[in-house]
This record gives C-alpha cells, structure tokens and sequence, in this order.
C-alpha cells in the first residue's frame, strides 16, 4: 500500500479575519477533493489570518500514480490563485500489508469479513 502526503503552506492576501481565510482553504480544499479524489485538512495556522497549512493525502498501488496525482493537486493549487503557495513538500510512504484471502484468518485471529 502506498500512502501520500502533500504540505502545502498557503499564504491568503488580503484576508483580515479568520472568516476570510477560511471561506478560500474551504475553497481550495473543495476543488482539490472534487477534482483528484483525495483527502484535504487544514493541519496548520487555523489561529492566523493570513496562513494556512493543508495536509493533502492519496492512496494508492503505485507510487508514481500517487505521487503524480500530488504533484498535479500542488500544481492546481498554485493555479487557482486563491491563495499563494509559499512551498510544497511531498513525501511517499509505503506501508508494508500482506493481503490474507476471504474466510481466511486475519494476524489477529478474527476470521476475514467478506463484506
């Protein structure tokens, strides 16, 4: 399984109230669901009016399928113009799983959901 990870730090101009800032990282945030189908969170600067950190998240079987969708979601984000990018940062995790067959037992015991 491959898990990745995008930090985009915002910087919104002309903002002068948190009420401001949010209404654009929802925006942003929106678009960025909708469009590459991933997880978005304000992670940081919920407190500034002008700054905000979004942790964006896509998962995936590939990594250069991930890491393509994150690079495209940074990308996008600069081309909205809602707010400036200051930087970006993008990390691929890949996380060991061992796939177990249905009506076999899970490493807990509990025997596998086929739901």
């Amino acid at each position: 399984m491959i898990v990745g990870v995008a930090a985009i730090e915002l910087h919104v101009h002309g903002s002068h109230s948190l009420k401001e800032k949010r209404g654009v990282v929802q925006s942003i945030s929106r678009r960025l669901r909708n469009r590459f189908n991933v997880a978005v969170a304000e992670v940081g600067g919920q407190d500034l009016w002008q700054r905000a950190l979004l942790g964006v998240t896509a998962i995936g079987s590939d990594a250069g399928v991930v890491r393509s969708v994150l690079d495209r979601a940074v990308v996008f984000a600069e081309d909205m113009h809602l707010a400036e990018v200051l930087r970006s940062e993008i990390e691929i995790l890949r996380l060991p799983y061992e796939q177990t067959e249905p009506g076999s037992e899970e490493p807990g015991g509990e025997p596998w959901d086929e739901r």
